[in-house]
């Protein structure tokens, strides 16, 4: 009877610590949610890894807005779906480097569109129900409301240049101002 040998799948492989660490793709500029730490470290010894203590992660930056309104859940509803101005809504985290990359871009935009545009920030980590609700798959993330209504493909993912975010802005007021 002759024997086969075994090859584990790639699936069954333990991932690398790169990518247990790993939430910036810098390919895209976003930021994604961090992992979680593992509950145990007993997967890593099986597998025949350090099973190294976790290190505490390092003191979270928070994010300043200025003049910026940073809203939750219980405020969305009339800071934004109740607005007369349409609304531009950033979601963002204080551990996301590109949220903080673009926020004197987004506080500018609050200034330069005052009295034509609504600026406001949500957290990630606060509001998860308006992040599901939203699809909020990368930060920071940018969504336009006009009239109660999320506008139909407004959203845009990652840093943004104080140029582009013009262009993005300007085109979406030229056309809401002609319907």
């Amino acid at each position: 009877m002759a024997t086969t040998s075994f090859s584990p799948c790639a699936a069954a492989r333990p991932p690398s610590a790169s990518s247990l660490n790993r939430h910036l793709d810098p390919s895209r500029r976003i930021c994604l949610p961090p992992h979680r730490p593992l509950a145990s470290t007993a997967p890593l010894r099986a597998w025949g890894l350090a099973a190294t203590p976790l290190r505490a992660a390092p003191a979270r930056i928070a994010i300043r807005c200025g003049a910026l309104a940073q809203i939750g859940q219980s405020e969305f509803a009339t800071e934004v779906l109740g607005s007369e101005l349409p609304v531009l809504v950033e979601f963002v985290a204080d551990w996301c480097g590109p949220c903080r990359l673009i926020s004197s871009v987004i506080e500018w935009a609050s200034q330069e569109y005052k009295g034509r545009l609504k600026v406001v920030k949500i957290d990630h980590d606060a509001n998860p129900k308006l992040i599901s609700e939203y699809k909020v798959y990368g930060l920071p993330s940018l969504l336009i409301f006009k009239n109660g209504q999320e506008v139909p493909e407004s959203k845009r993912e990652g840093a943004i240049t104080k140029v582009k975010l013009k262009e993005y802005l300007d085109n979406f007021l030229e056309s809401t101002s002609v319907a």
